[in-house]
């Protein structure tokens, strides 16, 4: 009789356990993770996913290299992440945590154009991507066929707010809000004779004619850049000069 009590006493226990191992488990699967906390002075982060993002709180000196993307007719005509109606035939981007209405400088090292861009979305989400380019700017850049290429990206400036109000097709001129140091990238060459050759050419014109390197995930790169300037909008005045002369591919860039 104690045996078969026992038996049964057992029974009742192990399935309590069950039960409330079950119970937990749907209690977990049923929280929501919380968002990490928004960092003093950034914007609040957002998630996409499963994955989190923390915004930039500036862009001051920001650089990077990674693949480009872009996009077109399917989100034409969409409101972009900052609100704004998306237009594919304006100079604009998508980026993970830039902010808003920052303008930045996209070079494609494959063919050394170079073309600059107003960050007003978020994304690409895709892996290993780093901005997405409207159609307009991928055309530009020489991406639409070939649908991705390795950029190099500088932030300039912030842009000054566009008036929702107005036509989304308007332009919006950078606003130098940047002092620092700055300078002129003329062109960037997996080989350093190359850069070398360029260099002696512009230093027979030009001041302050100098070569860094810089390694990319792929392989060293030589860039040869001209000038020293204290803010953007004497760097950016030197650039239209060198693209006038016929070097294509030169832009302003805040000094490493």
């Amino acid at each position: 009789m104690a045996i078969h009590f026992l038996k049964k006493h057992w029974r009742i226990v192990s399935r309590r356990f069950v039960f409330c191992g079950i119970l937990a488990f749907l209690l977990c699967g049923c929280s929501t993770v919380k968002p990490p906390p928004t960092l003093p002075g950034h914007p609040k982060p957002y998630k996409v996913g499963k994955i989190w993002y923390q915004p930039l709180p500036h862009a001051e000196r920001f650089s990077q290299w990674g693949k480009a993307s872009w996009y077109g007719t399917k989100f034409h005509g969409k409101k972009t992440a900052n609100g704004e109606i998306y237009n594919m035939y304006a100079m604009t981007a998508a980026h993970k945590t830039l902010p808003f209405d920052t303008v930045v400088s996209v070079r494609n090292v494959e063919n050394n154009t170079a073309i600059k861009v107003r960050i007003n979305d978020r994304g690409p989400f895709a892996r290993s991507r780093i901005i997405d380019l409207s159609y307009a700017a991928a055309k530009k850049l020489g991406i639409v066929g070939p649908g991705t290429a390795y950029v190099e990206i500088v932030a300039l400036a912030r842009s000054i707010q566009p008036d929702m109000s107005k036509s989304n097709t308007a332009s919006y001129p950078a606003k130098d809000l940047y002092e620092g140091n700055f300078t002129v990238q003329i062109g960037a060459f997996g080989e350093m004779k190359n850069a070398e050759r360029l260099r002696k050419e512009l230093a027979r014109t030009y001041e302050n004619v100098y070569i860094t390197s810089y390694f990319n995930g792929r392989g060293t790169f030589y860039r040869v850049k001209v000038g020293k300037y204290t803010n953007l909008a004497q760097a950016n005045r030197f650039e239209r000069i060198m693209i006038q002369k016929g070097y294509k591919g030169a832009f302003a860039i805040a000094e490493d």
